[in-house]
C-alpha cells in the first residue's frame, strides 16, 4: 500500500515553523522545530539538574535573626509595626548574599548569590542600600589593611565616602549591585505579574549572572491586602471579566511563589505590618488569631499586641515568623550618640527570650 501523500497546506506549514535561538558556549545556534530531535534538544542534563537541585545550600544567619538557621525552602514572615526596623532587616540579608565569600584574597564571608527585592510598599531606599554595601566592603579592606575608623561617623551627606575611597573596590561594588534584582509593584496585578517574571526569570539569571537566585524578598506583603478587600480586582475569563476575591488573590500568590521554589531552591523573606500595637499586661487572643509579644524584662516595660488578617492560605505557606518592635529603652555607647533599641522575638519556632538590637549606620548590632 502506498503511504497516504501529506496535504500541500500542511507541508507548507511544517516548513514554515518558527526556529528557535537559544545560545550554547556563547554561540547562537537555531533549532528547526519540524526535525524533533533538535526540538528535543536539552540544555541542562538528568544528573545535572539532579546536582543543582540536591547539592547542600547555604545557611542565612545574620542579626537579629541569626537564633535559628534559615535554609533553602524556608518562607521566613517579619512582623512588626512601623517602625521596627524591618526594612533594615531585609537589606541585612540583601547584602549578606549579595557580597561574595573571598574578594582578591579579602573575606566577606558572603552568600554571592542572587536576591529579588520586590517592593510593595514602594519606600525602598537605595541609597541606604548603597551606604550599608559600602561600609562593608570598606569595612573588610580596612581589617585587612589594619585600618581602624569609625563607621558610625558615616552619613550620606558627608565626605567620609571620599575620604576612605581607597578602601573601596567599585568593581565589587558593581559586581554585588548586579547580584541585587529590584521590583516595584503598585498593586495585586503587578505582584503577580513580578512573581511570574522571577519564576521565568530564575533560569536566565543562573545564565547571565553565573549565579543562582536564593533569596526572594518581599517588602510588605500585606500592602495590597486592604485595597483588595474593599475592591475586589478583575481578571480576564476568556472574553469576560470576573471579580478576583482576596482568598483566590492570595492562593495565586502562593502557588506562583511555591513554583519558583519548585525550579530554584531558596528562601523567601517576607516583610509585614501590623494592624495596631498596644501596651497591655497580657497577651489577649482575639478571634483566635492574635499573636503578641510580651515583654518580660522590667526594663523595656513595653508589650505588642497585633491581629492576624493574612488569609490562612498564607499562613500555612510560612515556616518561620519573628515579631519585631520598638521599645521605650535608649540605647547609648557614650560616644556615637543615642540609638533606640528593637526587640525581636521568634513566634515560630517558639522561643521566650528577647533579642535586643539597634540600628547604626554601618547596619544591626545586637545589644546584651
Amino acid at each position: 500500500m502506498a503511504p497516504v501523500s501529506e496535504p500541500n497546506e500542511f507541508r507548507h506549514g511544517r516548513k514554515q515553523l518558527k526556529r528557535e535561538k537559544y545560545q550554547e558556549g556563547g554561540k547562537q545556534t537555531y533549532l528547526d522545530m519540524a526535525n524533533p530531535r533538535v526540538w528535543l534538544h536539552v540544555n541542562e542534563t538528568a544528573k545535572a539538574m539532579v546536582d543543582r537541585m540536591g547539592k547542600e545550600r547555604p545557611v542565612l544567619a545574620f542579626p537579629p535573626l541569626n537564633r535559628f538557621s534559615i535554609r533553602a525552602g524556608d518562607v521566613v514572615e517579619i512582623t512588626g509595626p512601623s517602625p521596627s526596623a524591618k526594612s533594615e532587616i531585609l537589606l541585612q540579608a540583601a547584602i549578606h548574599c549579595i557580597l561574595p565569600r573571598e574578594w582578591n584574597g579579602v573575606r566577606f564571608d558572603g552568600l554571592e548569590m542572587a536576591v529579588a527585592y520586590i517592593d510593595l510598599d514602594c519606600r525602598f531606599d537605595v541609597l541606604r542600600l548603597a551606604q550599608l554595601l559600602k561600609l562593608r566592603i570598606m569595612s573588610a579592606y580596612g581589617s585587612t589593611h589594619g585600618t581602624c575608623w569609625d563607621s558610625d561617623k558615616v552619613s550620606p551627606r558627608n565626605s567620609f565616602m571620599d575620604s576612605h575611597a581607597d578602601h573601596l573596590d567599585h568593581e565589587l561594588f558593581l559586581s554585588c549591585m548586579k547580584r541585587f534584582l529590584y521590583i516595584r509593584c503598585y498593586n495585586s496585578s503587578e505582584f503577580l505579574a513580578a512573581l511570574k517574571t522571577v519564576h521565568h526569570g530564575s533560569t536566565s539569571s543562573r545564565e547571565g549572572l553565573g549565579v543562582s537566585l536564593y533569596i526572594l524578598i518581599i517588602d510588605s506583603i500585606g500592602a495590597f491586602h486592604w485595597n483588595d478587600r474593599a475592591c475586589q480586582p478583575l481578571t480576564k475569563d476568556g472574553n469576560t471579566w470576573e471579580k478576583l476575591s482576596l482568598e483566590k488573590l492570595t492562593e495565586n500568590v502562593v502557588q506562583e511563589i511555591i513554583k519558583i521554589k519548585d525550579v530554584q531552591p531558596l528562601i523567601v523573606l517576607a516583610s509585614k505590618a501590623t494592624i495596631f500595637g498596644s501596651s497591655t499586661p497580657t497577651i489577649h487572643a482575639h478571634r483566635g488569631h492574635s499573636e503578641g509579644l510580651k515583654n518580660k524584662n522590667d526594663d523595656v516595660g513595653k508589650n505588642f499586641l497585633y491581629r492576624e488578617y493574612m488569609s490562612p492560605v498564607w499562613q500555612s505557606l510560612v515556616t518561620m515568623k519573628a515579631f519585631v518592635g520598638i521599645s521605650d529603652v535608649v540605647s547609648s555607647d557614650g560616644r556615637n550618640g543615642e540609638f533606640p533599641t528593637y526587640l525581636c522575638e521568634w513566634i515560630q519556632p517558639p522561643d521566650d527570650h528577647l533579642y535586643k538590637f539597634v540600628v547604626r549606620n554601618n547596619g544591626i548590632c545586637m545589644v546584651s
